[in-house]
């Protein structure tokens, strides 16, 4: 009989703008909670609010690490300088490399009055910080489903049940986006060792005799098992397991590197127009 991971932690999220004064509720990337390694940050949307969003996140550059969107509800125009352009539509992910440099822009749109997702930094090994950038935009019909009595697993990234998500990372990484009808139960066995994080981002679920309500991160100590059930209003959850790098992590606005002097360079190469231009 397997083990069964305990609650660590619940962190409730901290209202924040960013990009051109969006409003976002940060999961991750906190005082409270700075990193589930290799995870830098969640950012979530959620607003029916046009004044929250309209202005989006104009041009701005990242270097060192990936970046993946989700879309539930609304929309999200992308351009970036790689040659890339598309509009993330309800369902829809976009996995981002930025390796070494990658300038984009994201305008979000409200449809049916309301903007729902998430924004997710997965950090880069030192040996896969300067690699070529990389876009993928996953449509919603290409991401394989696992259905089941009570719910169903969205496989985003890494395998679940047999079947393998369409996104490709550097990182040895699991995101699955997960539906539980009220009162069903979900588990999910993952190896020893590894950092994962619950983001319960509707409804709520109880786990380890403890209750948790819509918008949570959730962490768990030991090994084994990880298992949850959904509250009386059902339950969203993105999960999202991954081998931590344990690495040192310099870290100023869009640029995550190893050390003060690479974060340095990133700023120059930016300033003097060769950002990943190499």
């Amino acid at each position: 009989m397997s083990n069964t991971r305990s609650i660590a932690n619940v962190y409730a999220g901290v209202p924040t703008t960013d990009g051109a004064g969006v409003k976002l509720t940060r999961m991750i990337g906190t005082p409270e909670l700075d990193q589930v390694d290799p995870f830098l940050m969640l950012d979530r949307m959620d607003t029916d609010e046009p004044d929250a969003y309209i202005a989006g996140f104009p041009d701005h550059p990242h270097r060192g690490f990936e970046t993946v969107s989700i879309m539930f509800e609304g929309q999200m125009h992308h351009w970036d300088s790689v040659g890339n352009e598309g509009e993330l539509k309800p369902g829809d992910v976009q996995w981002m490399t930025a390796g070494r440099g990658i300038i984009h822009s994201e305008i979000p749109e409200m449809l049916e009055e309301r903007l729902r997702g998430f924004q997710l930094w997965i950090n880069l090994p030192a040996k896969h910080k300067m690699v070529a950038p990389k876009y993928q935009d996953i449509p919603a019909d290409q991401i394989p489903v696992v259905t089941f009595d009570g719910g169903s697993v969205r496989v985003i990234r890494g395998t679940y049940e047999e079947l393998t998500g369409p996104a490709e990372s550097l990182m040895s990484v699991r995101v699955l986006d997960v539906n539980l009808t009220t009162g069903a139960g979900w588990s999910i066995s993952l190896e020893d060792g590894r950092n994962l994080f619950l983001c319960v981002h509707e409804g709520s679920v109880n786990s380890d005799s403890r209750e948790v309500a819509a918008p949570s991160i959730i962490t768990f100590d030991g090994d084994g098992d990880v298992q949850v059930t959904a509250g009386d209003s059902g339950a969203s959850i993105l999960y999202c397991e991954g081998t931590a790098l344990n690495e040192p992590i310099a870290r100023y606005g869009p640029f995550v590197m190893n050390t003060h002097s690479e974060i340095r360079q990133a700023v120059e190469d930016f300033n003097s127009g060769s950002f990943g231009k190499f």
